[in-house]
């Protein structure tokens, strides 16, 4: 019996995966991101959070083939 593909399933090279987290690097620099972080606002609880405590996470997870864009980073 024939295993149904899973749609989900990605396959990332280490490359890609090296040059997705390069440019969260470059992003966490940018002013976009500091302002974002800046209004100490968790993206997901929506509760006020001291600004050093917010971590960059990707919406779409790199692994599940999301991009670092200011679209699919959130704090």
């Amino acid at each position: 019996m024939a295993r149904a593909k899973d749609p989900f399933e990605i396959h990332l090279n280490e490359a890609d995966i090296k040059r997705e987290k390069g440019k969260a690097r470059e992003l966490r620099q940018s002013q976009w991101w500091k302002r974002c972080c800046a209004k100490g606002i968790c993206y997901y609880c929506r509760q006020s959070t001291p600004p050093g405590d917010l971590t960059m996470d990707h919406i779409v997870p790199i692994s599940r083939g999301g991009k670092t864009t200011k679209g699919n980073v959130v704090p």
